[in-house]
């Protein structure tokens, strides 16, 4: 006669497949909404009752062993199968609730999706949020989030997309700035201005700056006093009067409402339309994730 599994080391293989697929109890704690201790206890727990050794721990990293390895694939589908379950429980009901775990980039969440928050909470008061925000891209799927927003290509065919708001990448000054130079109508008169670029914290590399030219696309890479490597330090510095930098509309739209930012060399503005909103095969009929989608696309005439 078979042992019938219990409950603690049901808890002890979900743990283990999160921080298996995470590479960290803390990672793995906070994804399950519990503490990093009850992760450790749950899996070594789990190791004495299956009489082996499912990682190699050291002070800074934690790796599967062999049997770990052998074991883990086996765990995941049962944390997968179980999310499953209790996303069909969520779409049996019709009004959203529960907590919805978003993910996305810092400029994303800064500027997109915490101003929806409150919105949504009003129509929703029944759904919590989760928001974590990191440019670090995560695994939609091990990391147990219902919803991601990112911008540019996509790579994981697992999930499901939709496109959201279109977005202008354009040059911004301060009006500081302006009043001591004359505006550039052409792009090639950036040489003769005080610049500031971007570096990508993820590469090394410089942003190339877009611009359309008639009917063509062509990219500049200025020659920038001043280099940062986050968007947030780019739009800061130019409205201190530094001056022309390049952002999205998104994150800018603020700085140039208050004024302390204008748009510059607007006829040769470039327009993305690769902002996406991506969430797993289980949590297609999750009415929380349809509804934040939702209000989601209702905010591109804004933009």
């Amino acid at each position: 006669m078979k042992e019938q599994i219990g409950i603690d080391r049901l808890t002890g293989l979900i743990a283990f497949a999160r921080a298996g697929s995470l590479g960290s109890y803390t990672a793995a704690a906070r994804s399950l909404s519990v503490s990093p201790s009850a992760v450790s206890k749950s899996i070594q727990r789990l190791e004495k009752q299956l009489g082996v050794s499912l990682f190699a721990r050291t002070t800074r990293s934690l790796t599967l062993t062999a049997e770990g390895r052998d074991l883990h694939e086996r765990a995941l589908k049962l944390l997968h199968d179980a999310e499953e379950i209790e996303q069909a429980a969520k779409a049996a009901r019709t009004e959203p609730a529960g907590t919805l775990r978003i993910a996305a980039s810092l400029p994303i969440g800064l500027h997109i999706i915490a101003p929806a928050l409150p919105g949504f909470r009003k129509l929703h008061p029944k759904v919590n949020i989760d928001l974590r925000l990191s440019d670090q891209m995560v695994d939609l799927v091990d990391g147990g989030f219902d919803l991601a927003v990112r911008i540019g290509d996509l790579s994981d065919s697992r999930l499901l997309s939709r496109r959201l708001l279109p977005y202008r990448l354009c040059c911004y000054a301060s009006p500081e700035y302006l009043a001591g130079h004359s505006p550039p109508t052409h792009p090639d008169e950036l040489d003769g201005h005080e610049t500031v670029s971007l570096r990508y914290q993820s590469s090394g590399q410089l942003f190339r700056w877009p611009f359309l030219v008639g009917d063509r696309e062509v990219e500049i890479v200025p020659s920038s006093r001043i280099i940062v490597d986050t968007s947030e330090a780019v739009l800061a510095t130019i409205a201190a009067g530094a001056g022309i930098g390049m952002a999205t509309s998104f994150m800018a739209s603020a700085w140039v409402s208050r004024g302390a930012l204008v748009p510059v060399l607007a006829d040769h503005t470039v327009e993305r339309h690769n902002i996406t909103a991506l969430w797993p095969e289980s949590r297609r009929s999750n009415p929380a994730v349809r509804a934040f989608i939702n209000t989601l696309l209702e905010l591109s005439w804004a933009i």
